[in-house]
């Protein structure tokens, strides 16, 4: 029988899942015991070899979660070099579970989520809904086809208005510019726009969806997110970084532990339900992850959400997931009832998210049933 986003089994776990995950100081670590693995449908020590592999620190990650049917298999943290997105100068942090991480991009994903909650609760405009007609004090803007662009296109990054922004963040980045300009909006649409609408990567896409989202609800971004998401989550140790005039960074600012994000994967297999309650509708979850335009690198993006396929258990299996700077991964499989979380220090390198998946393949690669 095909399998659905939430199995049987992982519904059934999810209470158990909420105590594992959800305690204010958390338990002791399983860090990967091969009994475990096993028993969750892994090749022996195929959890462990993945795991043990990151001690040396060549990569830098900080910590590796993972899920199988709702229930916590293997976790390990490491010592690693960090910084925060405000500074270029690291220091040393020995990460525990109870150590938050910068996310980085993965507040995109998050801030979809969010937007699915107030769509729910009727607020939102549909997504063929021009940009610019919500922002009137922008009416110098609409020509040039400006005027034409979506939210939809915002959710999936193919307005076509020229954005530069590269792995490495600084002067010459676009991003750059959302801390400090006035009108994140105006900064964003004020700017060519290109004939074609491939996807291009646009961090002030995601910037604008979340001030309509808090025009509309009425509610800062975090505390939209604090009263809707994460307190229904049990998420109670969390922080959503300010720009130089106090937004949220809704692009680029969520710090959350490790086992939390995965509390965000599981709710991700389970359709949106978590404890018997619809925290995020059904309907937008298989919206939000329908992989709908090309990225040029072999992968698909949905509304704020990457997609592809990894090779596990004797087939192609579809993947959704989360991206942030630096190896910040949210990974889930349906089809194998999985989540992998890595967190890691490589930020402005391609390699670090290059080996996060990386990491994840082999995981995936280890499942045998």
């Amino acid at each position: 029988m095909k399998k659905t986003l939430c199995s049987l089994r992982a519904c059934i776990m999810a209470p158990y899942l909420a105590l594992a995950l959800g305690a204010a100081h958390a338990a002791p670590a399983p860090s990967c015991d091969p009994q475990l693995g096993t028993a969750a449908g892994f090749a022996p020590q195929a959890l462990c070899r993945v795991l043990d592999a990151q001690a040396d620190g060549k990569a830098n990650v900080h910590a590796v979660l993972v899920m199988r049917h709702g229930a916590l298999v293997a976790e390990r943290y490491y010592t690693g070099a960090d910084r925060s997105i405000w500074t270029p100068f690291t220091h040393t942090v020995r990460f525990d579970a109870d150590t938050r991480h910068d996310l980085r991009s993965i507040s995109k994903s998050v801030t979809s989520l969010l937007w699915g909650i107030a769509q729910g609760e009727g607020r939102m405009p549909a997504l063929d809904t021009p940009v610019l007609d919500l922002y009137p004090e922008l009416a110098d803007l609409r020509m040039q086809g400006r005027e034409a662009v979506t939210l939809r296109q915002l959710f999936t990054m193919t307005t076509g208005l020229a954005w530069e922004e590269p792995i490495r963040y600084g002067l010459g980045n676009d991003e750059t510019g959302l801390y400090w300009r006035s009108s994140q909006a105006r900064y964003l649409f004020d700017r060519p726009l290109a004939p074609s609408k491939h996807f291009n990567y646009n961090g002030g896409a995601t910037a604008v969806l979340a001030d309509i989202l808090a025009r509309r609800t009425g509610m800062p971004l975090p505390e939209y997110a604090r009263r809707r998401l994460f307190e229904p989550l049990g998420i109670a140790d969390w922080e959503w970084q300010g720009d130089l005039r106090g937004r949220p960074l809704a692009f680029a600012g969520l710090r959350l532990r490790p086992r939390d994000l995965g509390k965000i994967g599981q709710l991700l297999l389970q359709r949106g339900q978590w404890q018997g309650k619809q925290i995020v509708p059904a309907a937008w979850i298989a919206e939000s992850l329908q992989p709908r335009v090309d990225t040029g690198d072999g992968l698909r993006y949905g509304y704020q959400w990457w997609s592809g396929t990894v090779e596990a258990a004797g087939g192609s299996q579809r993947w959704h997931a989360a991206f942030g700077n630096g190896g910040q991964r949210l990974f889930v499989v349906p089809a194998l009832d999985l989540v992998v979380v890595v967190t890691a220090g490589g930020y402005d390198s391609a390699a670090s998210g290059r080996h996060a998946s990386g990491m994840f393949r082999a995981i995936a690669a280890g499942i045998t049933r």
